[in-house]
């Protein structure tokens, strides 16, 4: 009698036909001879495979951990690679099992089934041939027949041999969802053998829950399903993914309910009154917070997550003891008589008695006016005061900068408040409140609207708190518009300093900085062939020409003229990530010219890693104490081990070659990635394919980032419609009504 079949067979006549090509795509199938590379997370994978005419061919693609024996069929498109010649560069793809007796005796050998090592392979296919796995699966008691595999072996494979099958079967049908199969891992890792039934209740809980899948991916499965579009399900993920895309890409913190049903409704496809249905679900599922519009139905309600919504109330209701907190009733008496002081002009001493009158005070200014002078000066006289004082920024470059300018420690915001790995939570709260009577931060305006409510959260309302930035730059990454708000809220005394020192007849970046910040052309001549200057315009219409003109710059030109090192004292700033002299190709490019190898290397996905490049964490990770915009260097590869460690401004930090998705290249970065950074040099495409991004204040933080040389490169029409563009995207928050006298938290 045969056993009871496992569901992998049974998988196999399930699936039916095997897909076709789409339009325009290539397909290709055959034995897996073997696996040149494999990613560690399994997003980039090339094997040598041969067709069904007999030919071997490389093919690329996504294929997790595919094995030397396996059956595959791949669909995608013929390259021709600069390097390494023809090959097939896969999209989607499926695994079937082998058929041929020397397909099964690879497959058993590549050790995809504990228990079956090379010489039971051998052993097994020498028995059964080619219905090896059709004993395996329906009569596995008859390997008993193979000589020197006894019960114990067998139970083994047997055990194996069930949990690969329920494994397949379940890739089988992610797979036949259109999932790719990293994703499909992930889910895997995540459900394990519920993940079928996860995802026919509800797909649009892989958005919610595994990293990666976002809405459209969810929607895509969720319609191979037969989820109809007005589905409540489908309705209130779009919404709230809708709100989560306006939070992440434009900084809004809330949005008016009008304005997401549109949003939404293009998403989702479907009418405003559709839409709003999606709303009311993801209330009553406790998705969404909604608070009343501030003139009525007009504007109708407010809508925000319930992380950011807690943000901004937490912030607000942090912040009142600090800005009810009264003059001290005996105050303490600055030095005013010294000759230092008396250089100060009345802006810059209004800024430093304020510091000492109030909970909160704000000094905002462009480069070369003073403020660091002022932040010294008040940090100096906290001295003679004996007051505590503690520094900080959101960056560890910026928390570096304000030490070296102050002589003391200054942190970055998180390493100030410690977080608690254990835990999951910063130690310092409102619980545990940071100890001092002064605490002095730097780069305000990158400071988003949660990061802000857990420093201030943590500030007990004895401490005077001043808040440094540029009210011009580049608001924040993260949602928010916190310095923005805090000046406008008229609860907070606010020093704009505008008289600019950092200039000579020499130096130009500070004032072309301030002339593009007015609106107005910076001055583009040309510097004399003899002279050295600190700021440079080179004309180059044709953007196929730029990169290659940066990379010349960069690796020769540059450091034959200033003396400076290509691999540490040069930062190009990119407007945009994408695009021939986006980001991302000036990485690619860049790598090659100032880091060509050899050195340890590793790959992740198509993205390449080696000893001695620029890198930059592009994510939080709170565990290992390295934050989102922080730069660094790899220091050290260990193929065999499988780990890299980068060298920070604040230390070395170890990473899996699986956690390489946190950090990118950063030979070049976007100018939002910049903030809080300043740099040797700086080198600044500004071309018409970046219309996108052309706006005034991106321009003007991309030249503030430069300290001893500029050089911008690109189109006259492309900059003068960046300097002529000052209509920034104005951010919903409701931070200024929450600390207004009187308003509601």
């Amino acid at each position: 009698m045969p056993e009871t079949p496992l569901p992998l067979f049974a998988a196999l006549e399930a699936a039916g036909p095997a897909p076709v090509a789409a339009p325009g795509e290539d397909a290709v199938r055959g034995e897996v001879l073997r696996v040149v590379f494999a990613s560690e997370d399994g997003d980039y994978v090339v094997v040598r495979l041969r067709d069904e005419a007999g030919e071997e061919q490389t093919l690329v693609g996504p294929f997790g951990t595919i094995v030397e024996g396996q059956e595959l069929e791949a669909w995608g498109r013929w390259e021709k690679h600069r390097d390494h010649g023809r090959q097939f560069k896969a999209a989607r793809f499926r695994t079937v099992l082998p058929i041929s007796e020397r397909g099964i005796r690879r497959f058993l050998a590549s050790g995809v089934i504990p228990g079956i090592g090379k010489v039971y392979a051998e052993r097994i296919v020498d028995r059964f041939g080619a219905q090896t796995l059709e004993i395996l699966e329906r009569y596995s008691t008859r390997l008993r027949e193979v000589p020197g595999l006894g019960s114990s072996r067998l139970a083994l494979i047997r055990k194996a041999w069930k949990e690969l099958a329920e494994k397949r079967e379940s890739l089988m049908f992610l797979q036949g969802l259109g999932l790719g199969h990293a994703f499909s891992q992930r889910v895997l890792a995540i459900y394990g053998a519920a993940a079928p039934e996860v995802v026919r209740r509800n797909p649009y809980q892989l958005a919610a829950e595994v990293q990666g899948i976002g809405f459209q991916t969810a929607d895509h499965i969720a319609a191979e399903l037969g989820v109809a579009k007005d589905s409540p399900f489908r309705l209130a993920a779009g919404v709230v993914f809708m709100l989560g895309q306006l939070a992440e890409q434009d900084g809004h913190v809330c949005c008016p309910e009008p304005v997401l049903l549109e949003e939404a409704g293009r998403l989702l496809a479907v009418e405003p009154p559709v839409t709003a249905q999606g709303v009311e679900r993801a209330l009553l599922d406790r998705a969404l917070v909604a608070e009343p519009g501030d003139d009525g139905a007009e504007t109708g309600r407010w809508l925000y997550t319930r992380r950011l919504h807690a943000a901004e109330t937490g912030l607000a209701e942090a912040l009142r003891p600090l800005l009810a907190s009264p003059p001290p009733p005996r105050p303490r008496q600055l030095e005013t008589d010294g000759a230092r002081w008396k250089r100060f002009n009345a802006a810059q001493r209004q800024a430093v008695s304020a510091a000492f009158l109030n909970g909160v005070s704000i000094i905002t200014g462009g480069p070369g006016v003073g403020k660091t002078t002022v932040v010294g000066e008040v940090v100096a006289q906290a001295r003679r005061l004996q007051l505590r004082i503690l520094l900080a920024a959101p960056t560890g470059r910026a928390a570096k900068r304000l030490s070296e300018s102050c002589k003391m420690e200054a942190k970055t915001i998180h390493r100030l408040l410690k977080w608690d790995p254990v835990k999951g939570a910063f130690v310092h709260n409102e619980d545990v409140p940071l100890r001092g009577d002064l605490l002095v931060l730097d780069e305000v305006s990158m400071l988003d609207v949660e990061l802000a409510r857990n420093l201030f959260q943590a500030v007990p309302a004895t401490m005077r708190v001043l808040l440094v930035g540029d009210k011009d730059q580049l608001p924040s990454v993260g949602p928010g518009a916190v310095l923005h708000d805090l000046m406008a809220c008229g609860r907070i005394p606010v020093t704009e300093l505008t008289q600019v020192y950092r200039q000579d007849d020499r130096g130009r970046i500070v004032a072309n900085a301030h002339a593009v910040n007015r609106g107005e052309m910076p001055d583009l001549r040309p510097v004399p062939r003899d002279a050295v200057a600190d700021f440079y315009w080179l004309d180059q219409e044709d953007p196929e020409a730029v990169p290659d003109l940066i990379a010349r710059m960069i690796a020769e030109r540059i450091p034959s003229r200033f003396g400076l090192d290509p691999r540490t004292d040069i930062q190009v700033l990119a407007p945009m990530h994408k695009g021939s002299c986006g980001a991302a190709a000036l990485n690619v490019l860049l790598q090659g010219a100032l880091n060509p190898g050899p050195a340890a290397e590793f790959r992740a996905g198509e993205r390449l890693f080696r000893c001695g490049d620029r890198v930059m964490q592009v994510a939080n990770n709170y565990d290992k104490g390295v934050f989102n915009g922080e730069l660094g260097r790899i220091v050290g590869v260990d193929p065999a081990a499988k780990r890299f460690e980068v060298e920070y401004d604040l230390g070395r930090v170890e990473y899996g070659f699986m956690e390489a998705d946190q950090i990118r290249l950063a030979y070049a970065v976007t100018v939002h990635k910049s903030q809080g950074c300043e740099f040797p040099a700086v080198v600044l495409p500004v071309l018409t394919q970046h219309y996108v991004m052309l706006q005034r204040n991106l321009i003007y933080t991309a030249m503030t980032r430069a300290r001893r040389l500029l050089i911008m490169v690109g189109s006259r029409r492309a900059l003068a419609m960046a300097v002529h563009n000052d209509r920034t995207t104005q951010r919903f928050t409701r931070l200024v009504q929450r600390l207004t006298v009187g308003a509601k938290p």
